[in-house]
């Protein structure tokens, strides 16, 4: 539009123009034309915006309100209570842990390093607490969820309002609908990650998402070897009466019995002594890093 404005102020003959340029000339005259432009490609883009948008802020609510209602919060209970209990006689009972935390199961491996923490943890579950072994079956889309940038979904809606603005027709409901899924989003996000003493500010949903997934893939694997150890007559470590571990530096194995009660009550019998809070987050790897082990063998 430059060149041709240059050209007309010279004076030259538009006759002398191709066809293409010659149209040019005659779309330059348009009133408006940037604007005008720019709504066009807004109402053909604004459909296949919003169909790309709203399965991303879907999977974000459904994860989010799925992790809050499910099970899982019993899970974490349970391994909060063996945490306290292994270590409950040298520093007290922890008020909670970091759920990155979760990684470290995995870390803590018996002597013959064939099993981890986990796989004795899930032996309990299976023995003690059958009605919560499957809590992963009611938490829904976490590996989508994962996947999302809820900062940069929340942009492009506000992109789509300003957009919008700029003029009114019949896709004004979808623009609300779409507004609304946003802030559902971002609220039941929140939500969520709070719910579980984190900052939503500081921890995105490619953060947050991501320790449950490899948790309940760690889970699921060790549920699958603990019944294949079952199937051949292997011993799991993991008796009717659960004995209590042993820690031998990183290592955890299976010496002296658990008294015949509720992991759960265990731990709240235990909330007498002392929380752990100062210099400490009540990580699950500063309760079992922590256990020290007397010359007795005991823990």
């Amino acid at each position: 539009m430059k060149l041709i404005h240059n050209y007309e102020c010279e004076g030259r003959p538009l006759d002398e123009l191709s066809e293409e340029d010659r149209f040019m000339v005659r779309f330059s005259k348009i009133p408006r034309l940037a604007q005008r432009i720019s709504t066009l490609t807004f109402m053909g883009n604004f459909p296949e915006s919003v169909h790309l948008i709203e399965p991303q802020l879907n999977a974000i609510i459904a994860a989010s309100m799925s992790i809050k209602s499910s099970k899982l919060k019993k899970i974490l209970e349970i391994i909060l209570a063996f945490g306290n209990y292994m270590n409950s006689s040298k520093r007290g009972a922890a008020y909670g842990f970091r759920l990155q935390s979760l990684d470290m199961l995995l870390d803590t491996k018996s002597t013959d390093r064939k099993q981890t923490l986990l796989h004795f943890i899930v032996s309990i579950i299976q023995d003690k607490y059958p009605e919560v072994q499957a809590f992963y079956t009611e938490l829904h889309f976490l590996d989508k969820a994962a996947l999302v940038s809820l900062d940069s979904i929340l942009q492009d809606v506000r992109a789509l309002e300003r957009g919008m603005e700029k003029f009114v027709n019949n896709n004004n409901k979808l623009l609300d609908s779409v507004i609304a899924d946003g802030k559902t989003a971002q609220d039941v996000y929140d939500s969520a990650v709070e719910y579980f003493g984190e900052n939503s500010k500081s921890t995105p949903p490619s953060m947050f998402f991501p320790v449950f997934v490899r948790f309940i893939k760690a889970y699921k694997q060790a549920e699958q070897e603990n019944d294949q150890r079952r199937r051949h007559g292997l011993n799991c470590d993991a008796p009717t009466t659960p004995p209590k571990p042993e820690i031998h530096g990183n290592k955890v194995s299976v010496v002296s019995k658990l008294p015949q009660m509720d992991l759960i009550a265990e731990l709240k019998r235990r909330q007498v002594s002392p929380l752990v809070r100062e210099g400490k987050d009540g990580a699950i790897e500063d309760i079992i890093t922590g256990t020290q082990i007397c010359e007795c063998g005991s823990v």
